[in-house]
């Protein structure tokens, strides 16, 4: 494997571990939310911010993306 090869399976491997990490973080944000018998409007909003979390994430992912692309990074 040349050195391309292994740098693009360690960044393909690290965004799927955060993938992996978002979806237990909601499952377990889930898990709590319905044992504590939260509100529907304290529900809402957790989900909000873990919504804008994880797009704020997907954001910075597409950027660098287009700026390394560019030739700016």
């Amino acid at each position: 494997m040349s050195l391309e090869q292994i740098e693009l399976l360690e960044s393909m491997g690290l965004k799927l571990f955060f993938v992996a990490i978002f979806l237990l973080i909601g499952l377990a944000i889930q898990d709590v939310l319905k044992r504590g018998n939260v509100p529907r409007f304290g529900r809402f909003i957790v989900w909000l911010v873990l919504f804008l979390g994880c797009a704020g994430f997907i954001a910075k992912g597409i950027i660098e993306a287009a700026w390394e692309g560019g030739g700016l990074g």
